[in-house]
């Protein structure tokens, strides 16, 4: 592994690895065992979007493994002037150790990585968002133990978020099912993709009908960042496919509700939901920071 665009860049055993490497980072950070496996790495943070928990985790982790971080908006780089992402791209590879870039197209990232001599991670696109999801299954983990077997229920847009869910239910084995309005569906090469690698994919419109024994419950905003010209549209189309404790009702008792946050309780999760027991969205917030570390350890430890 080169880079992370894709979840699909991981394989089964890869993604296995960077989960047990994160238990371990996680366990050392909570004894206070900082370690400076990154020393004398740099870290380039390229973003066109607002941020809130990549960001943050992404430069605590370089901090706490005794690396820096640089972070770049749009208007600090010269691409704001008329510079080639190409070029930012191979200037970029010259000074630090890795790349990371949250950007508005995909095709921004597959440049980027086209044309660095260092690692690239995808730190979300308008196609994938693969660092969340692997802090994710981490998380899932810690509650379940094991992938096997396990029913993934994403309700709402399909998103960005959805679609690197996809990849990654179908890596490690877990079934999964979309309930979305007609419109909103995934993107169809990675439910095609997804599926080859050997997922067991669902799209379907009943969210009910779709909670129906499911071990986790999945939801994102209702209108992402660069879809703000839809909101009354989106708002009206996604009404009925909220977590509510009727949805969560219908799944397994020991259920776990994520959400990628930030979140719009009354939205496209209910209160009660997202602060109540079966809630994990803390912990998925939290993990981001072990699991960015550990993918971070592989690619330029």
């Amino acid at each position: 592994m080169k880079h992370l665009i894709s979840f699909a860049d991981l394989t089964h055993d890869e993604v296995i690895e960077l989960l047990d490497m994160a238990e371990v980072l996680k366990e050392k950070r909570a004894r206070g065992k900082l370690t400076d496996l990154l020393k004398n790495r740099s870290l380039a943070m390229l973003f066109e979007k607002s941020s809130t928990r990549t960001r943050v985790s992404f430069e605590v982790s370089m901090s706490d493994l005794g690396g820096q971080s640089i972070f770049l908006s749009s208007k600090d780089l010269q691409i704001g002037r008329g510079e080639t992402i190409a070029d930012t791209a191979v200037v970029l590879s010259r000074y630090v150790h890795c790349i990371t870039a949250r950007v508005n197209r995909h095709s921004t990232i597959l440049e980027i990585a086209a044309h660095s001599s260092v690692p690239v991670i995808n730190a979300l696109s308008d196609v994938e968002h693969p660092c969340q999801i692997l802090s994710d299954l981490l998380t899932i983990r810690e509650y379940k133990s094991h992938f096997n077997g396990l029913k993934y229920l994403w309700v709402g847009d399909g998103n960005n978020v959805c679609n690197s869910a996809i990849l990654g239910c179908a890596i490690v084995g877990m079934q999964m099912v979309v309930a979305c309005p007609p419109g909103y569906e995934p993107d169809d090469k990675i439910v095609k993709q997804a599926r080859e690698l050997g997922g067991d994919i669902t799209i379907m419109n009943d969210p009910f009908e779709a909670a129906k024994g499911a071990d986790v419950l999945y939801t994102d905003v209702w209108v992402s960042m660069g879809d703000e010209d839809e909101i009354e549209k989106r708002l009206d189309d996604l009404k009925d496919y909220q977590i509510s404790s009727e949805l969560l009702a219908l799944a397994k008792s020991d259920a776990i509700v994520m959400h990628c946050m930030p979140a719009h309780r009354g939205q496209e999760i209910a209160a009660e939901v997202m602060d109540g027991p079966h809630s994990v969205v803390y912990d998925q917030a939290e993990n981001r920071l072990h699991a960015q570390k550990a993918l971070l350890m592989k690619l330029i430890g």
